[in-house]
């Protein structure tokens, strides 16, 4: 059974920061439900639970950043709407490194209404600053989690969805990915399928079935990054295509 989100995250923290001594991790009162609690135990000096203060957590990674400490900052989507000034005062107008995790992105099913991460993408993108990635699957959460521990532009979001993912074997190697790279999944030469995060997964059976239905051939390409956008990718599919479908 392929594993959640969240002990992705967990598991994969711990071997980043048993890498880099510079790696910490901060939750507002979410340990066990963003897997912090996995760095807790290992390394309980190096992981802060601050409560139910979405802001003091956001501000207080600003100021680790500051003193040259790398944050990972795991919040849900939701609740993170209450770190909004921090983000950009704290954070984003100093360009400083912290990892911003934002769990429970998309809807959320048994978590309720209040917990639906529906606004993340609209409210992160006016700022300035930031990097915004959302994984297609575990391999690629691991991948974004180990290649924004390399960069030294400024804050790194990662926003991935509540519950299972869909691989078993989900511990792939640590490999960097271009700030700003999309992918190309499949070729095609009818229309182009966009996705970003993991509805890209529901996507590819969808392009299965219409190909295979409808004797399409459908182009796939996973944008990886809401920002910056892959613009070189954009203009690929913009002109090899007349029909081009985004899916978010």
């Amino acid at each position: 059974m392929p594993p959640l989100y969240q002990d992705v995250f967990g598991n994969t923290l711990v071997e980043l920061a048993e890498q880099n001594d510079k790696i910490v991790g901060v939750t507002p009162a979410m340990p066990s439900g963003c897997s912090m609690n996995i760095l807790m135990d290992k390394m309980p000096d190096r992981a802060f639970d601050v409560g139910i203060a979405e802001g003091h957590a956001v501000t207080f990674s600003g100021g680790m950043a500051k003193d040259g400490l790398l944050p990972f900052c795991n919040i849900y989507s939701s609740f993170m709407q209450r770190a909004y000034d921090n983000i950009i005062h704290d954070v984003a107008i100093q360009k400083l490194n912290v990892v911003l995790c934002l769990d429970r992105a998309g809807l959320v099913g048994e978590d309720g209404p209040t917990h639906h991460g529906a606004f993340d993408i609209a409210y992160l993108r006016p700022i300035p600053n930031l990097t915004i990635s959302s994984p297609m699957d575990e391999h690629e959460l691991r991948k974004l989690m180990f290649s924004a521990q390399l960069t030294d532009k400024g804050p790194y979001v990662i926003r991935y969805p509540r519950g299972r993912g869909v691989m078993v074997d989900w511990q792939g190697p640590f490999e960097e990915i271009e700030t700003g790279k999309g992918r190309k999944l499949k070729d095609g030469t009818d229309m182009a399928v966009i996705t970003i995060g993991p509805i890209g997964n529901i996507a590819q059976k969808a392009i299965e079935k219409a190909e295979e239905d409808n004797g399409l051939s459908i182009a796939h390409y996973d944008l990886r990054f809401l920002k910056p956008l892959d613009t070189e990718l954009l203009h690929e599919v913009g002109r090899k295509f007349k029909r081009i479908i985004t899916i978010e």
